[in-house]
């Protein structure tokens, strides 16, 4: 047998990208509570990250209009809410209603939590699938929106006020250790959703996607191919809910709300629909965004923001629109310039690599030089 040579030019940027990233969250880990505000966002992009090509997984590759998301991320934040609480606690949170006393003594680490919800995501999905995966297109999607929409009555339901803790949630769930422990996890998932994508099964799902008769005639069960993408792909929505309410140390059902669907929709369309990689751009564009335009919610006087000003009759006025919610305002129209000169994404449905990135830098090159030898 003759050994894979190891191309050193493709492997020198991972390793070196590898390492740089190793070293930035290192330097915010030595002092997270200088660098809270840049850990923070980082945390939310990577679990938005997961989510994001996980709705890419049964959107993108499978052809399959599914607004389910938010739905199952409800149940994994509960699931590994109340598992990763200590029992000692639960009687405090669950204060009105009480607890099931088999819930009450349960305490699991948060690997095993996230396994155990996204199992339990996997098993609905998978009973959901048989009615629901037969149709399609805008049917499929109200009929998943409106799954998601029952999950959030359900648990903030007083009936299933001992398990849910109905409308008050569950509180002091516990934090990540460590900002590796959430990008680790999220870096895991992220890989094994991109093994499946890359893999047989994969490939199905891009046939099913493509053309469905033609996949058809070539042997591909297309219910069984259609139902395994949405059971996976809730399996890894209801992990990243579950890292969320860990993130947030709480689960309550006015966070999963519809608009959460939308906002991990808009992640997948702006990155690019079919893409890995497009699916964690856009996650950590849209993130990264929203903080930045933060300041656009507060109120300004002339004075504050032009000092020439301060001492004349308009310097005591408040600047026109910066008010809170002007930061979406602005952020919608930013979007809307985005998908006009990228209707298909940023990424399109391919995927970010070296060899593209090496490629746009050299036009890039090109370029200045003859508009310099002009």
């Amino acid at each position: 047998m003759t050994k894979k040579k190891i191309d050193i030019k493709k492997t020198l940027p991972k390793v070196l990208m590898i390492v740089l990233v190793a070293l930035y969250l290192s330097y915010l880990q030595a002092d997270p509570m200088s660098h809270s505000y840049a850990i923070t966002i980082i945390e939310r992009s990577c679990i938005y990250s997961v989510a994001a090509v996980s709705l890419n997984l049964i959107i993108g590759f499978t052809g399959q209009f599914s607004l389910g998301t938010a739905g199952f991320m409800c149940i994994g934040a509960y699931i590994t809410g109340i598992v990763t609480i200590d029992p000692a606690m639960k009687s405090q949170i669950f204060y009105l209603y009480g607890i099931q006393p088999w819930l009450e003594n349960i305490k699991l680490p948060l690997l095993a939590a996230l396994l155990v919800s996204g199992l339990i995501c996997a098993a609905i999905a998978f009973l959901i699938g048989w009615p629901v995966l037969r149709l399609k297109s805008d049917y499929l999607a109200i009929a998943t929106l409106g799954f998601s929409e029952i999950i959030r009555a359900l648990f903030g339901w007083d009936g299933l006020g001992t398990v849910t803790n109905a409308s008050y949630g569950v509180s002091n769930i516990p934090s990540f250790s460590s900002l590796y422990e959430c990008v680790i996890i999220c870096v895991l998932c992220i890989i094994i959703m991109a093994l499946l994508i890359n893999s047989s099964y994969g490939r199905a799902f891009k046939a099913v996607r493509d053309d469905d008769v033609a996949a058809e005639a070539m042997g591909i069960n297309l219910f069984k191919t259609k139902q395994l993408s949405f059971v996976i792909s809730s399996a890894f929505a209801g992990i990243a809910g579950g890292l969320l309410a860990v993130f947030m140390r709480s689960a309550v059902t006015s966070t999963f709300t519809v608009a959460l669907t939308y906002n991990i929709l808009l992640m997948v369309i702006l990155g690019g629909i079919g893409s890995i990689s497009g699916s964690i751009l856009g996650a950590f564009l849209v993130t990264g965004s929203q903080e930045w335009l933060r300041f656009l919610d507060r109120e300004y006087t002339f004075g504050s923001l032009f000092p020439m000003l301060s001492n004349t009759s308009i310097g005591g006025f408040n600047v026109p629109f910066l008010r809170n919610g002007f930061r979406m305002v602005i952020f919608s129209i930013l979007l809307m310039v985005v998908v006009l000169f990228w209707n298909h994404g940023i990424t399109g449905s391919k995927e970010i690599t070296f060899d593209r990135i090496a490629g746009f830098t050299k036009k890039l090159i090109k370029h200045k030089e003859g508009n310099a030898h002009e």
